[in-house]
This record gives structure tokens, C-alpha cells and sequence, in this order.
């Protein structure tokens, strides 16, 4: 009688019609529930068990080997609040991100690396909204939830999703991030960076220096060497009357 009142097409029923269909099709919570970091964090540990694992599971994409050298520009996300990132947000980010460069920019002249990463876990206190529910569900008591998901919690002026590359392609890296930035709740700020690519350094001291022979690249970085040590190592180096 329910599915000649609903109306099927071929062998299907309205959902109204099956009593079983709410427990079937569950969309996720919206990331809005778990966007403010309340209480103490709860890691996964060896008391908390059960964690699924997180959305995201690369968090460099692009020429992630190239040398600090060949990408001297960078370009930063800025996290304005202080809430909580979830793992699906960071790898739609991550997508958004990479897609752009790869079309404006081209696949070799970028490296997007991702900085936090979600080890807080977020709980539900699942119940169910079916017929015959009121004989299964609890309500509010021992409403302590289970995993659910992974979070990563940040604070005001924390890095969220770094690019660097070429110079002149700088611009095409911060339009990237703010394609990506639709994908965080809160408000986010994209900075160009004065440093020499994902170093500490700043372009006038890097080149300084590096003229000083005070320098040796380390992957994406470069160690800076003291002016303690043998004397062989900086004798002959200091800096001229123009630097």
C-alpha cells in the first residue's frame, strides 16, 4: 500500500516506503560541529582506539625534491582564528591547490606542502531517527561519542598551506591559495613570504651568506655554519665593502 502511494518506478521504492532506509544512506556531519577547539585535545593513543584514518594522506605534491635554489619565492595560507582544520577540509584544500598550479603554472615549477596535520580526534554520539528507535537509543545518557574523524587544531597566525616557486610566477601561487582558502571555515590570509622559499633566511641575507660560503643546502633548506670551527672554513670569506 506505502509503495503504490509514493509511486515506484520499476523495482524501486520510496524511501518512505522501506523502514530499513534511514539506516542505510548517512551523509557526514558538516565540519561547522567540530570547528572550535573545546576542551583538551584527544590524540589517538593506545586508550583511544578505533580512530579512522584521515582524508589526507600527501602533504607535498609537486617538484618536492627540487633544491631550495630553483624556487626562491614562496607564498603562505594564514589561519585568523583559532579552531580546529579537519583532515577532509585540508586534502580539498590540498586538491584545489595543485589543480591551479598545474593548469596556470605548470607541473614543474611548484611544490605545495600542507603544514598541520590532523591528530586530534573528533567523537559522535551516533543515535538512531528510525521506527522503534526509542527501544535502542540511550538519549543523553553515556553520551561520551566514538571516533569519528581526525581534526588538526590551529592557532592565529599558524601556517596552514605553503607554495613555492619561481618568481613571476609568484601571483599564480597566491590565487591558488585563495581558491583554496573556500575550503576552511574561519577567516584565512594569504602572505607573500620575505624569506628565501621555505627557508629562514631572507633573500638579502641568503645571498649574503651564501657569498660567505657560510651556507650548504639541505633538500628544501640550507644549513647555516657558525663562525665557530676551524679557521680554514672562513678565512678568506668574510663579507667585501660592498655586501
Amino acid at each position: 500500500l506505502a509503495q503504490a502511494i509514493c509511486g515506484s518506478v520499476g523495482n524501486s521504492v520510496c524511501p518512505s516506503a522501506d523502514p530499513s532506509w534511514s539506516l542505510i544512506a548517512m551523509g557526514r556531519r558538516p565540519a561547522k560541529c567540530y570547528r572550535y577547539s573545546k576542551g583538551k585535545a584527544w590524540p589517538k593513543s593506545r586508550f583511544v582506539r578505533g580512530v579512522p584514518d584521515p582524508k589526507i594522506r600527501i602533504f607535498d605534491c609537486g617538484k618536492k625534491k627540487i633544491p631550495c635554489e630553483e624556487f626562491p619565492a614562496a607564498a603562505h595560507m594564514v589561519s585568523d582564528e583559532r579552531q580546529q582544520v579537519t583532515c577532509e577540509s585540508l586534502e580539498a584544500a590540498r586538491i584545489a591547490a595543485n589543480k591551479y598550479m598545474i593548469t596556470n603554472a605548470g607541473r614543474d615549477f611548484f611544490h605545495i606542502r600542507i603544514r598541520p596535520h590532523p591528530f586530534n580526534v573528533i567523537r559522535i554520539n551516533k543515535t538512531l531517527s528510525c521506527a522503534g528507535a526509542d527501544r535502542l537509543s540511550t538519549g543523553m545518557r553515556g553520551a561520551f561519542g566514538k571516533p569519528y574523524g581526525t581534526a588538526a587544531r590551529v592557532n592565529i597566525g599558524q601556517v596552514l598551506v605553503s607554495i613555492r616557486t619561481k618568481e613571476d610566477k609568484i601571483e599564480i601561487a597566491c590565487e591558488a591559495l585563495r581558491c583554496a582558502k573556500a575550503k576552511f571555515a574561519g577567516r584565512m590570509k594569504v602572505h607573500v613570504s620575505n624569506k628565501f622559499g621555505l627557508t629562514r633566511f631572507t633573500k638579502e641575507d641568503y645571498q649574503k651568506w651564501k657569498d660567505m660560503g657560510r651556507l650548504i643546502p639541505d633538500g628544501l633548506t640550507a644549513k647555516w655554519l657558525s663562525s665557530r670551527g676551524p679557521l680554514s672554513r672562513i678565512i678568506g670569506k668574510e663579507p667585501t665593502d660592498e655586501d
